[in-house]
């Protein structure tokens, strides 16, 4: 008896049923069958799914002699199931990889629950969308298991078959069957919510929901539409039954008028002559189901409606709406013009700022565009405060990042009042990205540009020859706001070629070497020590870092290379797999699809909250990257460095690069997944072939890095300092200020 059953109704997909099957076939839990009813669909969808049949034993076709739509589909691969659990899966829907695996882990540690509920994304045609609704419910469900009517809020999960597990006795037992027509899911979907004694949450995307442009029924404006009555009288009549279900009835009777209120509003569903009809038949059902004792009504707009179904006829409630929709647009009017008025205000503040003299004891930071205190303008702020002490330096920190600042920290929120005064009177500016273009750069201020490392991808003006990747930056405006540095600095003379040919503007590069890498250039073991305490990671382990960078050939910037579960497996005892993904990509959907739910498991560590990259450098043995910049950093510390380069050409062609870092690399290359994982099972990844080619790598591109790159910036930019021993080369742009020149041959 297999683990899991999936079945797949299948009708018109032949376009997206091999890489729905694929997605399925392709899990590296291989304990599942998979059921494809075959709803005699016209195309050529009958004969791939016999193909993949005839290939993989796993694989059952059944072909219905009729039509009989998608819920009457799902119920004939019902009957013929056989695995612990059943899953549903649209055919033109797909799999994300590792799905099963967290699947069969969660239901193990759960003693396998009644449902097991986990996320999906939406991927629209044009692109993959973010996180859905329900992550946060998801998340804040735990490890436990729970029943609707202790925690009534997971009525609000997305009402669809596939987004679940059912245990099949607990689903057939109860004798759960799809009826005929459209929102086939939602009496399914709550009963079994009700009956269930024990439901489980993986907080993990675990399907890509494919949004079509045309095809999809639930989006063709119809009198299809009004089947929604029929599903729910059905539901209705069901709790009519069980009197010991009564409790539900409240909270199903909102849910069911909320699902109704959403598809009158939707245009591409309910056409505007059917919605006086639709509006009358949601009426009608508030009447026949509201209990005597009432429903608990939402908050805000929807209550309003809800409380309207009671006694306001269609021409009331579309005049109560209509109003609703002018009393929003008149807010927003009002919004809009006190906003134009608080910026002028702040502008006004700003230029009359702008007129007092700088202070020579003021320096402003920011790093990452306001997300905290990091890098280098945090190394460089740490040395100011130790050497320069009478200089006060101000952090631009976003209100949501204000709390992670160390205690004592002074600190401005970008756009306050006190903001445009600190920017304004600020002679020393500190940041690893641009400055809004809002501010100007006043006579006498010193701009300090520090990067984010050692470039490979191409940069700046260099971004103009791949549409692709400079997709949504102004460029020119890039390098206007460039204007106003007057210093970049420098970790090797790779990079100032590089910066200077993506940035042609007015600036000296200063070959410091890079603030930040300062406490990795000589480290000892006590901090990386620490750091793995605070991580949870045994001292004993060889600490594997995975650094992958984000990719402009995919929208959203995420691509899974490989399965990070399946490394870290591959690696065995004795090994921890720590995961930092590109601060781009942090907030997105990529730790959604399996990287949270690893880190809760235990099966990674999930280090890319941790404020200081530095920090979990130290903690690691051996960096596994692609084309990250970190790997610039990481030689430094005289530790093994991997380059997984599987689409080194997609990757080159969307994004560009300014040396072939296969034919240059810091450490071994692997191009494909078994090949990294032989390296890693063999040892080679730390041979003497590895260290040359570190060595050779250090030498050629970290030239300038050798401790002292925060205390140079401060003695030389904000003391004033001058002598060869502080600052080892200079190289001037071709326009450059005397100032400047004067300051480095001084």
């Amino acid at each position: 008896m297999p683990r899991f059953s999936i079945i797949v109704p299948v009708y018109n997909v032949q376009g997206f049923l091999r890489e729905c099957l694929d997605s399925v076939l392709g899990q590296c839990h291989g304990d599942f069958e998979v059921i494809a009813v075959d709803d005699r669909s016209p195309d050529g969808s009958g004969a791939i799914l016999d193909e993949y049949a005839a290939r993989d034993r796993r694989v059952r076709v059944l072909h219905l002699p009729e039509n009989v739509g998608l819920g009457r589909a799902r119920n004939a691969g019902l009957d013929e199931a056989a695995g612990d659990y059943v899953l549903f899966l649209d055919s033109d829907d797909r799999y994300t990889p590792g799905l099963l695996a967290a699947v069969a882990a969660r239901l193990a540690a759960a003693d396998d629950p009644d449902i097991l509920v986990f996320d999906h994304v939406r991927t629209h045609w044009w692109g993959r969308g973010g996180r859905s609704e329900a992550a946060d419910l998801l998340a804040a469900a735990g490890l436990g298991t729970f029943r609707v009517r202790d925690e009534p809020a997971y009525l609000n999960l997305f009402l669809v078959a596939w987004n679940k597990a059912y245990r099949r006795d607990f689903f057939q037992g109860h004798g759960l069957r799809y009826a005929p027509g459209l929102y086939e899911d939602a009496p399914v979907t709550y009963r079994s919510m009700v009956l269930a004694e024990r439901i489980a949450c993986l907080d993990r995307i675990g399907v890509e929901y494919r949004q079509r442009r045309q095809g999809a029924i639930t989006r063709t404006p119809g009198r299809r539409h009004f089947e929604i009555f029929a599903q729910y009288a059905g539901l209705f009549a069901f709790l009519q039954e069980r009197p010991d279900l009564g409790w539900a009835r409240p909270l199903l009777l909102e849910r069911a008028l909320d699902h109704m209120l959403f598809v009158l509003a939707r245009e591409d569903r309910v056409r505007p002559a059917d919605r006086a009809a639709f509006y009358r038949e949601i009426r009608a059902f508030h009447r026949r189901h509201l209990p005597e004792g009432g429903f608990p009504r939402p908050d805000g707009w929807r209550g309003l409606e809800m409380r309207l179904l009671a006694s306001a006829p269609y021409p009331s409630y579309a005049a109560v709406r209509g109003l609703r929709d002018l009393r929003a647009a008149a807010g927003a009017r009002r919004r809009k013009v006190a906003q134009k008025a608080s910026r002028s205000a702040l502008r006004t503040w700003y230029a009359a700022q702008s007129r007092r003299p700088l202070d020579p004891h003021l320096a402003v930071y920011a790093a990452t565009h306001h997300r905290g205190m990091s890098g280098d303008p945090a190394a460089i702020y740490s040395k100011a405060r130790e050497l320069a002490p009478h200089i006060r330096g101000v952090w631009v920190v976003r209100e949501d990042a204000v709390d992670a600042l160390p205690p004592g920290v002074d600190h401005v929120t970008p756009g306050s009042r006190r903001y445009h005064e600190v920017v304004a009177r600020a002679t020393y500016w500190v940041n690893n990205v641009n400055w809004p273009g809002t501010l100007a750069k006043r006579p006498g201020s010193v701009h300090i540009h520090t990067h984010q490392g050692t470039p490979l991808k191409y940069m700046g003006a260099d971004l103009l020859a791949k549409p692709g990747a400079r997709h949504g930056f102004d460029v020119p405006q890039m390098l206007r706001r460039a204007d106003r540095w007057d210093y970049s600095l420098v970790a090797g003379r790779h990079a100032e070629r590089a910066w200077e040919r993506a940035y042609p503007c007015h600036f000296t590069s200063l070959r410091t070497g890079s603030p930040r890498n300062d406490v990795l250039v000589g480290a000892g073991p006590e901090r990386g020590a620490a750091v793995r305490e605070r991580l949870g990671i045994p001292a004993e382990n060889t600490v594997v870092l995975y650094a992958p960078t984000r990719r402009d050939y995919r929208k959203g910037g995420h691509v899974d290379r490989f399965d990070p579960a399946r490394f870290a497996g591959d690696l065995g005892p004795g090994h921890t797999l720590v995961v930092r993904l590109h601060p781009s990509l942090a907030g997105g959907i990529a730790r959604g699809l399996g990287l949270s739910d690893l880190h809760r498991r235990g099966v990674v560590v999930d280090a890319t909250d941790e404020p200081h990259v530095e920090d979990v450098m130290l903690a690691s043995d051996v960096l596994v990257t692609d084309y990250s910049a970190l790997m610039f950093d990481y030689v430094l510390l005289d530790r093994p460095v991997v380059v997984h380069a599987d689409d080194w050409g997609a990757f080159t062609a969307s994004r560009g690069a300014y040396f072939d870092v296969t034919a240059d690399a810091p450490g071994h290359v692997t191009r494909s997944y078994p090949e990294l994982a032989r390296l890693f099972a063999s040892g080679a990844w730390q041979d003497a072939e590895a260290a040359r080619l570190r060595a050779d790598f250090r030498s050629r591109y970290c030239e300038f890095e050798d401790g002292r790159a925060a205390e140079r910036v401060v003695r030389l930019l904000m003391l004033g300092e001058r002598g060869g021993a502080l600052l080892p080369a200079a190289r001037r742009t071709p326009a450059v200020s005397v100032r400047s020149e004067a300051l480095i041959e001084g």
